[in-house]
């Protein structure tokens, strides 16, 4: 999850930010410096004079505008003194009070049961699958999207699909690489799409980009399964194209997916994934489900439990439906009381992580190039741990002496075992550490 914070007025505004700043990195969220990569934004408003009140509004629509995936929280004086004309600017999700601030984070939590549900569509650096640094770069290839999911607010806010030339992509990509970007995610709000405007299509792109660049490691953000032709999986002979994709399901029950206005069915999903496994070894496989969908009954729940335990997913994003106003969705019937979402949150959360581990166990015994990205700054047994992700998007960990340095190496490393915590356990072995020695002074008998 992560969180831009912003603020009017006066210093208090600030200094409360920084309280939350810190708490919401307690309790694991990540902070962002731009409105355009939060997943949540957190606004503290001011109304000292009608001129600060106008632009607390200015500021709150600049926000949805640009992020109106983010969910959009509102506190501070203007929150207080006119909750009922915020909750009337669309993209306001929760007004709190002045006097609730001290709860702020607890408030987020509960009301919004945050993580939330997923506008389907993410612009490059929002999507919860990879974290930006010095190594990745994001890709938007493309904007906007043709179809209409009934719970997606982010179709109607794109508008309709533009993609990017090939030839602005490639000159993108190559500075990136000459810059020291190693790996680079294809993003958009409809990758799938790229090229639908232009007569191309994300297949010609990518044989594209394996031909004019020299990039190592290329990912694609959330792709939407039915935009995968029958060859698709064929471009993954190509070891630069790491064997990943995450493929967004939303449902397990067919009837639950066709209100969703979703294209495919669970049999075919499933027939993807297999065909994805067929081609490609050791693919993984990561989703997206919605659970409490309007509507939902116990029996459709179930059928999404089944359906997921008989897949191989390597992680499964979940999220608790939730109103957006202006979507098709917000206006049907029978809706999933907080409770029962909370409880299908609770079980199928049970069954992603007992999948997970089926899958990290699968994976001990190999050995893997990893991108090793970074190191944290606390000593682990005298040694700085270093973290970086299989080329099938499993994270590994790494202790190696404080005084040494991987990163922004990709190294042959040996997956050895499964720590408490859910990581893949990292091992470099000395052979390959010679021919790093020199680059990466590292001491082999101090490993």
């Amino acid at each position: 999850m992560q969180v831009y914070l912003s603020s009017l007025g006066c210093r208090l505004n600030e200094a409360e930010l920084q309280t939350w700043a810190q708490s919401f990195q307690n309790i694991g969220y990540s902070l962002v410096n731009q409105v355009d990569n939060a997943d949540l934004a957190i606004f503290n408003s001011c109304a000292v004079t009608s001129e600060a009140a106008r632009k607390s509004r200015q500021m709150i629509r600049k926000f949805h505008r640009i992020n109106p995936r983010a969910r959009l929280v509102v506190t501070g004086c203007y929150a207080s003194l006119e909750p009922q004309e915020l909750e009337k600017i669309m993209g306001v999700d929760l007004v709190i009070d002045n006097s609730d601030k001290d709860i702020l984070i607890d408030r987020v939590k509960d009301i919004l049961d945050v993580p939330v549900m997923p506008e389907f569509a993410t612009e490059p650096g929002e999507s919860p699958l990879f974290s930006r640094n010095r190594e990745r770069a994001f890709i938007k290839i493309q904007d906007g999207c043709r179809y209409r999911c009934t719970y997606c607010i982010v179709t109607v806010a794109r508008g309709e699909e533009r993609s990017r030339s090939i030839d602005s992509l490639i000159e993108e990509i190559n500075q990136l690489h000459q810059a020291g970007v190693l790996e680079i995610v294809l993003a958009g709000v409809h990758v799938g799409g790229y090229g639908s405007d232009i007569g191309s299509s994300l297949y010609q792109l990518v044989e594209t980009i394996l031909d004019k660049t020299e990039i190592p490691r290329i990912r694609f953000a959330s792709v939407e399964p039915w935009d995968l032709g029958e060859s698709f999986f064929e471009l993954f002979k190509n070891p630069r194209l790491m064997p990943h994709m995450h493929l967004p399901l939303q449902s397990g029950a067919d009837s639950v997916l066709k209100r969703m206005s979703r294209r495919c069915k669970t049999e075919t999903f499933a027939e993807l994934v297999q065909e994805a496994r067929s081609h490609v070894p050791n693919f993984n496989v990561t989703t997206d489900v919605i659970v409490g969908f309007p509507g939902e009954t116990d029996a459709e729940f179930q059928e999404t439990l089944d359906f997921v335990a008989s897949q191989p997913f390597g992680h499964i994003h979940i999220f608790s439906y939730s109103d957006r106003a202006g979507t098709k969705a917000a206006r049907l019937l029978n809706k999933v009381t907080k409770d029962i979402k909370k409880e299908r949150s609770r079980s199928l959360h049970q069954l992603a992580a007992t999948l997970k581990c089926q899958q990290l166990a699968e994976q001990v015994g190999t050995s893997v190039e990893i991108l090793w990205e970074s190191s944290s700054q606390e000593l682990v047994n005298g040694k700085h741990r270093y973290f970086g992700y299989t080329p099938n998007y499993h994270k590994v960990q790494l202790d190696l002496p404080a005084q040494y340095s991987i990163e922004r190496k990709i190294i042959a490393t040996q997956l050895v075992a499964v720590s408490e915590d859910n990581l893949l356990v990292g091992k470099i072995s000395k052979d390959t550490l010679e021919h790093f020695i020199k680059n990466n002074r590292i001491n082999i008998q101090q490993l």
